[in-house]
């Protein structure tokens, strides 16, 4: 097992595919309600299961939906999230409860849907403090929930959560 398996360590914008969304309404919702989570709406009931919500992405969304949220519900509590609010301050957390589906019209109005009990710092970390990769990663862009692979960003990472 190589150092950056010892601590996961992932992005989650919380940024949702939808443009009528506005930028941060996902990340301020999961800063304060203690959640992390990725968007997805699904019409009709709310799924029962993570089969259930995995088969329904797939028909009314795509293959990739279904297989993030697989994947997202797959990582083991205890990794550690980055998220970056709407003001570019940079949010620590650690994963703490399994997947489920939050159907609230508050969850649903911002694509928080497919989420998992998160506990974040009470503060943002300032920014020369946050590990290069994780910077790089966010600089990089995009919307998708996805492992940075740093040993030296994990135990930076591990470091800053013990203080």
């Amino acid at each position: 097992m190589s150092a950056d398996d010892d601590v996961p360590l992932f992005r989650a914008p919380m940024r949702s595919r939808d443009d009528g969304v506005p930028d941060g309404a996902g990340v301020e919702r999961g800063l304060r309600f203690g959640l992390c989570g990725m968007g997805g709406r699904l019409e009709g009931p709310p799924p029962s299961s993570l089969a259930d919500a995995v088969d329904a992405a797939a028909a009314q969304h795509d293959d990739r939906l279904a297989r993030r949220i697989e994947r997202f519900s797959d990582v083991p509590e205890g990794v550690f999230v980055w998220t970056r609010d709407i003001d570019g301050h940079y949010w620590l957390g650690r994963l703490a409860g399994p997947w489920r589906y939050d159907a609230s019209d508050d969850a649903r109005s911002v694509d928080l849907v497919h989420v998992r009990d998160c506990t974040w710092r009470s503060e943002p970390t300032d920014r020369s403090s946050v590990p290069d990769a994780v910077l790089a990663t966010f600089g990089r862009g995009g919307r998708n929930w996805q492992r940075i692979r740093s040993a030296t960003g994990a135990a930076a990472t591990a470091d800053l959560w013990a203080r």
